[in-house]
């Protein structure tokens, strides 16, 4: 790939939600489905091999990696540098080689692949807001200073988040239409809490990657987070609500 960032940033992705990944790999691209320890969040995650600059897989495998050690040997990538990653099926190791004006190769151990793939949530959206990552960004910024949550509500006409702690709250309203707003799809006004040691990662790590996300919730329900990436690649995450 030649932009080692991006990698970098895919893996991060990951890493909030998952230490060790299993990754499945074929002749069409990596994939990942997966949900952290308390069962709180999912992490749904496909690189379509028209991503890469180069793939090679002879035989479709599970490839399971520390993802927190993976992003301490690419802590400093710079933006001048491609990634190459390979597997040695005699050593079972992970070799990551980045390359600018030199090389540096390196080389980490793969984990043994344990549990199933965890199953796709069948749920249905009474709200679908496509809007700026930069805007949900800021939003989550605003409602860390005063809160540990932040409730969204959609109706025909506006997107609104808003957050209560001890010393304050903070209310944030966005109009179908606006700058920020995509696309507003309202079936029946919508509004849930959440926590915002999950989302705000997600949203903060994901704007590395993403301008645009698509924003789906039902009352009391899952929030789905799909964000938009180059050529059909998929990074989805899935926050069960907060409830008192």
């Amino acid at each position: 790939m030649a932009d080692a960032r991006f990698w970098k940033n895919l893996v991060g992705s990951i890493a909030i939600i998952v230490d060790e990944a299993s990754f499945g790999v074929d002749e069409d691209g990596i994939k990942l489905r997966a949900m952290d320890p308390f069962h709180f969040a999912m992490v749904d995650f496909e690189m379509p091999k028209t991503v890469f600059d180069e793939y090679v897989c002879d035989e479709a495998t599970k490839l399971c990696v520390n993802t927190n050690e993976m992003l301490k040997l690419l802590r400093r990538v710079s933006g001048d540098e491609s990634v190459e990653i390979s597997v040695d099926s005699k050593t079972a190791r992970l070799n990551i080689v980045l390359r600018s004006k030199y090389t540096r190769t390196f080389s980490m151990a793969t984990l043994e692949t344990a549990g199933e793939e965890a199953p796709m949530p069948r749920i249905s959206f009474n709200a679908t807001i496509k809007v700026t990552t930069e805007f949900m960004k800021n939003a989550m910024e605003d409602s860390a200073a005063l809160s540990e949550h932040v409730q969204l509500e959609a109706n025909s006409d506006r997107f609104i988040l808003q957050s209560k702690g001890d010393l304050g709250s903070v209310l944030i309203e966005a109009e179908k239409g606006s700058e920020d707003i995509l696309g507003l799809d309202v079936k029946e006004p919508s509004k849930a809490t959440f926590s915002l040691n999950y989302l705000s990662e997600m949203i903060k790590t994901a704007s590395n990657l993403s301008d645009i996300v698509n924003v789906m919730f039902s009352t009391d329900m899952p929030v789905k987070l799909n964000f938009e990436l180059p050529q059909q690649g998929r990074l989805q995450y899935y926050l069960a609500p907060y409830k008192e």
